[in-house]
């Protein structure tokens, strides 16, 4: 290999660069004089020469312009000897204004045409003669043959930042081969040296090179445009990586392994929602707030956007201690946070709950504290009592009792005509909190649904994601089954913006998009993990499992909805019931526990809950 991996002495490199100077300024006089120096002219270089060297060696040891790796120059290198060299250019002009000022002959000891050709001499040979090095060593440990092509999608800032982080990083094997843009007035034209193409010819640039992987490189690309260039590459095969944005690059600066692949959360996006920012900041700043179930998905969400408008301590409640305890040093360590408390407690103990009310005085409470496994609570309906129901109960009572001003619930699209025993227990709960916010004034009480969530802990992702890194096979359970998505960020906006703005008592359901199919979902995460279904890795249908519908309903339509000052978000028009009656009935169900009979359980629900219809479960025999 022409360039060796180890590096130069640094000493090495700084009497080389003083040699390129000596050259250069004796080239210098070369050219001024047409190679044919006068003897009048050539006399003073003998003691002029020294003087540059030094005024060089004194200006690049300062500089630091020999501390570089050669073979990894970057833009900052080149700055660093444009400076260096202009300033000792400017000492060799004032050195040659003195000289004429105060001498008797009057003459200039270097001439300034010499002072300016040597600059510009210098200043080429040292940062081409670097760029020549690094460009060599990079073609010697990353050959052009051996590189893949790729398609970088935006030719913006970003897009040419993310073509050099491509080009500099030694270990890559790839080669920016075509910029594509939606832009069409940059269209044809070239980008360091490689063409753009406009968006319309992404389809047949795919058909028609040899393109290994695209890289999306737009900052503010529309969630929908994003949904299509992704859709565009997986109908070829093409792997799709997606460029971080700028606020999470290191110290500014976008290194290689920032750059991720596409994942299924990429493909559900949505456009970012517009929030009220001022009534939820209104509604938090400066207020104690208690998240019940912190450690979750939802809850240390919850907790990292509520963080952000400034609470005056935020009680972060959960009865899981690994988890409370990482949400805690996340909260220290990544949030630099300091006004909030960890609290150890279970929402079913109304002693502990009194206490915590006592001790910290919450103003504002998000209940997230759940069960929500449809499988796990179809086979422990009792325990479904103690936490979904008595725990939510308990909550709302303290929160009535303690002068809590908003309490916002957090519940489910399966309390929608329920069809297993999880969806039917958060239905309860919504009754009991309805009830409650109408017989007093004081806490206002709101009730949020929503579909499945992105990544939340034992989400149908997460699990997708695991099998086809363990090889497979990947299980759906029906092939008609489908579900509505959101992220947890988005849902957690809304949770927010929701309990800012609602009057109370109010359900309020979120505009959850189109329903995806899970089927669809799998496959569409086999092809981003480039590998070809039942070639590679195999999909199986295992039937719907206790509990389980085909298709999710969130009531979102314009007979049982009515809109709000956000077209996301909708108030459901659901039945109301009395406080005292269905107080009573609860009290009753809960006092069921004892017995452990999961059939009298549910059949105390069902009566409660008329629209409790169970599916593909045991319980069918009650209804």
């Amino acid at each position: 290999m022409f360039l060796s991996k180890k590096h130069i002495p640094r000493w090495i490199i700084l009497l080389i660069d003083l040699g390129i100077c000596a050259s250069a300024f004796i080239f210098a006089y070369l050219l001024r004089f047409n190679f044919s120096i006068p003897d009048h002219e050539l006399k003073p270089v003998a003691y002029t020469l020294p003087w540059v060297v030094l005024v060089r060696a004194v200006s690049f040891y300062l500089g630091k312009t020999y501390a570089a790796i050669v073979r990894f120059t970057s833009g900052k290198d080149a700055e660093r000897i444009f400076l260096v060299v202009t300033i000792g250019s400017v000492v060799f002009a004032a050195t040659s204004l003195v000289t004429h000022f105060f001498t008797p002959i009057g003459l200039f000891i270097i001439p300034f045409s010499i002072i300016i050709i040597d600059y510009v001499l210098t200043m080429f040979v040292m940062i081409g003669s670097r760029g020549l090095i690094k460009s060599i060593y990079m073609e010697q440990t990353n050959p052009t043959r051996a590189k893949r092509d790729v398609i970088i999608f935006g030719a913006g800032e970003a897009g040419v930042i993310t073509k050099r982080t491509l080009d500099r990083d030694a270990g890559t094997k790839y080669r920016v081969s075509y910029f594509v843009d939606d832009d069409q007035n940059k269209s044809g034209k070239t980008l360091e040296g490689v063409k753009i193409y406009h968006a319309d010819k992404l389809r047949e640039l795919l058909e028609t090179k040899d393109i290994n992987q695209m890289v999306i490189a737009v900052q503010n690309i529309s969630a929908a445009r994003k949904q299509f260039v992704i859709d565009t590459c997986m109908d070829y095969n093409i792997r799709v990586l997606n460029v971080p944005p700028v606020d999470r690059w290191i110290n500014g600066e976008l290194s290689f392994r920032q750059i991720q692949k596409v994942k299924i959360e990429d493909l559900l996006e949505r456009d970012p929602i517009r929030l009220d920012m001022v009534a939820i900041e209104k509604q938090i700043k400066g207020k104690t707030v208690l998240i019940s179930g912190a450690a979750g998905s939802i809850g240390s969400e919850i907790a990292r956007q509520a963080s952000a408008f400034k609470p005056k301590k935020l009680i972060l409640l959960d009865q899981a201690e690994s988890p409370l305890y990482d949400l805690e040093l996340e909260m220290k360590e990544k949030f630099s946070l300091e006004n909030f408390e960890a609290v150890l407690g279970d929402v079913r103990n109304a002693d502990r709950m009194e206490n915590v009310f006592r001790t910290y005085n919450p103003e504002i409470i998000y209940h997230a504290a759940a069960y929500k496994h449809v499988p796990s609570i179809e086979n422990n309906p009792s325990e479904a009592i103690l936490v979904n129901i008595k725990g939510s109960k308990i909550l709302a009572d303290k929160a009535v009792e303690h002068g809590v001003s908003d309490f916002v619930f957090i519940s489910t699209d399966k309390a929608v005509n329920p069809t297993n025993v999880m969806g039917a227990s958060k239905r309860l709960a919504e009754m009991y909190i309805q009830g409650l916010s109408k017989r007093q004034g004081k806490t206002k009480f709101i009730t949020t649904r929503f579909g499945n969530v992105l990544g939340s802990n034992g989400s149908v992702v997460l699990r997708f994601r695991k099998q086809i890194e363990q090889g497979g096979p990947v299980t759906v359970t029906d092939p008609e089954v489908s579900r509505y998505f959101m992220t947890i960020p988005e849902a957690c906006q809304l949770v927010l913006e929701a309990g800012a703005t609602g009057v109370g008592g109010e359900i309020y359901i979120f505009d959850m998009g189109k329903s995806m199919k899970i089927d669809d979902m799998a496959k569409k995460m086999i092809k981003l993990s480039k590998l070809e279904l039942n070639k590679d890795i195999k999909l199986v249908y295992t039937g719907l499992r206790p509990g389980e519908k085909l298709k999710e309903e969130l009531l979102a339509n314009q007979e049982n909805t009515r809109p709000t000052h956000n077209s996301k978000i909708m108030i459901a028009k659901v039945r109301e019931y009395d406080w005292e009656s269905i107080t009573t009935e609860i009290d009753t169900l809960i006092n069921m526990f004892a017995a452990q009979d999961n059939e009298v359980i549910v059949k105390k629900m069902k009566e409660i809950v008329p629209e409790f219809k169970s599916s593909n479960s045991v319980y069918e025999a009650l209804d």
